[in-house]
């Protein structure tokens, strides 16, 4: 089991910079591919972003390529997603999930296997 607690989300203007993270407890963290969804009202889940297990793998969604970066920390169980020139149609809530081990990235929210309980991101316009 991995449980996962995202936070770092909270109310900026349009072209502002917010970082969230995800804390990772149980199973260790450095085995697991990571991906980051989020889900704006009335919408389905949609992908951001995703990390290879070993980190060394990215890839980003169109809509936020070149404004968004996810990155992880090992040595603190930490998924990270800087997100820069925030637009109003980045608000929604911000979900970070766990892939089985050893496993590549992935766009899909129904290859993953843990998810957290979200974090509320609003750009203002």
């Amino acid at each position: 089991q991995v449980q996962l607690v995202e936070s770092g989300g909270g109310l900026v203007q349009a072209g502002g910079s917010l970082r969230l993270s995800c804390a990772a407890s149980g199973r260790p963290f450095r085995s697991y591919a990571m991906g980051w969804f989020r889900q704006a009202p009335g919408k389905e889940r949609e992908f951001v972003a995703t990390i290879s297990w070993s980190g060394g793998s990215t890839y980003y969604a169109d809509s936020v390529k070149g404004r968004f970066t996810c990155s992880r920390d090992d040595a603190k169980n930490t998924l990270y997603l800087q997100m820069n020139s925030l637009k109003p149609e980045d608000t929604a809530v911000y979900y970070c999930a766990a892939r089985r081990p050893y496993s590549s990235g992935s766009a899909y929210p129904n290859e993953y296997d843990y998810w957290g309980q979200g974090t509320q991101v609003t750009v203002s316009s």
